[in-house]
């Protein structure tokens, strides 16, 4: 994890797991551009991520959020401690 974090343009690269699912992992990456992104994927370590993931048939989702800089809607604001 520490190298892909250090790739220039990654802002965040972070897992976590579900308390009631020891089958699941939740990945949640930033990157600062869709070349930032291209370039990761083209990296020999997602080679290696790749053949492990064919090796023990692992499955993915991937969900794609973009942010938002528009800031937060006022009624939101009350559900919301910054």
């Amino acid at each position: 994890m520490a190298l892909i974090r250090a790739e220039e343009g990654n802002k965040k690269y972070e897992y976590f797991y579900p308390k009631n699912d020891p089958e699941t992992v939740l990945l949640i990456d930033s990157w600062e551009s869709q070349e930032a992104i291209d370039k990761h994927h083209a990296t020999p370590m997602m080679d290696k991520i790749s053949e492990l993931r064919n090796k023990y048939n692992l499955h993915m989702k991937v969900e794609r959020y973009i942010e938002d800089t528009s800031g937060i809607p006022d009624k939101d604001k009350d559900f919301i401690k910054e």
